[in-house]
């Protein structure tokens, strides 16, 4: 039996709205979209301008610093604005969908017999590659490094996350495919969650078996677990469904950017999952399927590490999740945290959260987007350290971010390390410091440092 890496950390927080195993219906949206600060670490400088015919796989935008990284349509239709903000960033560009799917014609290659070379360059040409990211840094892979490793993460522990075992049961072929072209530019590394069978086949991969709770899930743990990033050392990442993409080329010859996105949380209706593109709007996902006569919370990802959206915003490319949850600004409680409050859920022991949960191990909990509480200054309590399985003292990790310590980030894992992975930090903190945003800063800052 192959070994399994228990992770004794961890916080598995039940929230209503989990999706259910079926595949609902949304129309194909008319606009497309895209937003630049998706994809971290790329400076846009736009190829297409506003009227230019385009087809699946016409460049969109390149890195003004790594041209040959390219981010691309996945619809044909017509580009109809560059939408920009003050400085003139691009703020996001949109494409009008005509229907079609014309593809662009690409250079074929023996994928079996090719080199690392021409994987790439195929990979930077169809734009495939932006879905690469790095560690460090949490940014779109530069295609100039050697990485150590790919890993890819086959499970999602967030709240109400997909089951990428419901996604991928079709489309283990194309999952196979992408992980065996991915294998020729690095050891590829397959994160998989213990007593989940369908990808005890992979090939041209190693598998590592994880058990425990959130963030199990998250590829940054998995690679402290497994292989840690030390400075100097590159290692890449990149998505179920991302894999998907490179596959469906190998095997088919054509560039399919569709995904199924789970809907999730207490307003949704029908929490399910809906088949979507790369870049479309999640209007036609929500739109009569969420509850009516209260404020909501539209989030693009989870309800820990995703962003704000609008109803109409257009869903993160890396993202196949969307979250609805009430506003609660409308919500005045008496007496605040005093009362027992029987139906949230809390870590410590403030509320009866955990009473109810022995007494019903399979209760569920409604969340609003509410702060409930102002920051505070930090106090060395251990609770960043309850919950993150990762051999690094996240507090002290924190502080020196905060201080723009180099040395000190450095010697405390600040190359392992995104935003995502103290989320769960962030959720128990009871100073209510902004930690995602707090390491995406140091994150940049020291990115910008050593080059």
């Amino acid at each position: 039996m192959a070994k399994v890496i228990h992770l004794k950390k961890g916080l598995d927080i039940k929230l209503k709205g989990a999706p259910l195993e079926i595949i609902g219906k949304a129309t194909q949206s008319e606009l497309i979209g895209f937003v630049p600060e998706h994809f971290a670490g790329i400076i846009p400088k736009p190829v297409a301008k506003p009227g230019d015919k385009l087809k699946v796989g016409s460049v969109l935008f390149v890195d003004k610093n790594c041209p040959e990284l390219r981010i691309v349509s996945p619809v044909s239709g017509e580009l109809v604005a560059i939408n920009r903000g003050e400085r003139r960033k691009i703020l996001d560009i949109v494409i009008k969908n005509d229907f079609k799917m014309e593809q662009e014609i690409f250079p074929t290659i023996d994928w079996k017999n090719a080199s690392d070379k021409e994987v790439k360059q195929m990979l930077l040409s169809l734009g495939l590659f932006a879905f690469i990211k790095q560690r460090p840094y949490d940014i779109v892979a530069n295609p100039n490094d050697q990485p150590k490793a790919i890993f890819i993460s086959t499970f999602d522990t967030a709240p109400l996350a997909p089951d990428y075992t419901f996604i991928l049961k079709d489309q283990v072929a194309d999952f196979q495919a992408g992980i065996t072209a991915l294998s020729t530019l690095a050891p590829v590394s397959v994160g998989i969650k213990a007593g989940n069978g369908i990808f005890d086949g992979l090939k041209n991969a190693t598998l590592h078996y994880f058990k425990g709770a959130h963030p199990a899930g998250n590829v940054g743990v998995q690679i402290n677990n497994v292989n840690p990033v030390n400075k100097g050392e590159v290692v890449w990442t990149i998505n179920p469904q991302e894999v998907l993409f490179i596959g469906r080329y190998v095997n088919k010859g054509t560039l399919d950017f569709s995904k199924l996105v789970a809907s999730t949380g207490s307003e949704v209706t029908t929490p399910a999952y809906y088949p979507s593109i790369v870049g479309s709007p999640i209007t036609p996902i929500v739109k009569a399927n969420v509850s009516q006569g209260i404020s909501l919370r539209y989030i693009s990802g989870n309800v820990l590490s995703g962003e704000k959206i609008t109803e109409n915003g257009f869903l993160n490319p890396f993202h196949s999740q969307i979250s609805v949850i009430p506003e609660g600004d409308d919500n005045h409680e008496l007496f605040g945290w005093i009362m027992p409050r029987w139906d949230k859920f809390s870590n410590s022991g403030t509320y009866f959260t955990k009473l109810v949960q022995f007494l019903n191990p399979k209760k569920t909990f409604e969340a609003d987007a509410r702060l409930l509480g102002g920051e505070r200054h930090m106090i060395m309590s251990g609770e960043y350290d309850s919950v993150l399985p990762m051999d690094i003292y996240p507090e002290f990790l924190i502080k020196a971010i905060i201080a723009n310590d180099i040395d000190k980030m450095e010697a405390l894992g600040i190359y392992e390390i995104a935003p995502e992975d103290v989320a769960l930090c962030e959720f128990v903190c009871s100073s209510k410091v902004p930690l995602q945003k707090i390491v995406r800063e140091g994150l940049d800052m020291l990115r910008k440092e050593m080059n």
